[in-house]
């Protein structure tokens, strides 16, 4: 069991890396619908799931996408096979009825209330952690990123406000590894404290 655990540790966390170089293979609808299914086994609070991907692809898409993203990010982003916008769903509270039921009350917790931006945040930055995990563990490689303009993204591809942008991931196979040696992180006495 150890070398099982110790490749899917190397396959999720320790040996992938942000990419930015792609190669031209298509990432297939199938492929997409499992990384879905997976993802959406992940825990959100109160079941609330309020995340939604839309999986940018075909050169139209990419080309109503690209007036958003930064300049340095458009060629490393735009070049992968798929772009997918991690976004949050700002009702998502309108299904807890079918996904959080021997709770009726639970909707009353989230509607109307000032702070529910904060908890579609929250919990779509939870699910889209497991959309990474998941892509890496089917295989994909990601690039995900903030360089882009979160107002024109919104206002390109959710335009009623109901859908609202997280971040990026861009989706594919890596052509290369990056040109640097991956950064540091914090050791643990730096980051955490044992109370």
């Amino acid at each position: 069991m150890g070398d099982t655990m110790d490749e899917a540790l190397d396959r999720l966390f320790f040996k992938p890396r942000s990419y930015s170089a792609w190669l031209d293979k298509p990432v297939p609808d199938a492929l997409l619908h499992r990384l879905y299914e997976i993802v959406k086994f992940g825990p959100t609070t109160a079941n609330s799931q309020p995340s939604r991907f839309l999986f940018v692809r075909s050169p139209e898409a990419k080309k109503r996408l690209e007036p958003a993203i930064d300049g340095i990010n458009i060629k490393k982003t735009l070049s992968a096979p798929v772009v997918a916008i991690v976004a949050y769903d700002m009702r998502f509270f309108e299904h807890l009825g079918v996904f959080y039921p021997h709770r009726p009350q639970a909707r009353s917790w989230y509607e109307g209330k000032p702070d529910i931006e904060r908890t579609c945040l929250r919990n779509s930055s939870l699910q889209g952690g497991y959309f990474i995990l998941a892509a890496r563990a089917l295989g994909l490689d990601c690039g995900p990123m903030s360089g882009f303009n979160e107002e024109k993204v919104n206002r390109e591809f959710f335009p009623d406000g109901r859908l609202r942008v997280n971040f990026l991931c861009a989706l594919g196979y890596r052509a290369a590894e990056p040109e640097y040696p991956r950064f540091p992180r914090h050791e643990f006495d730096a980051a955490c404290r044992i109370l």
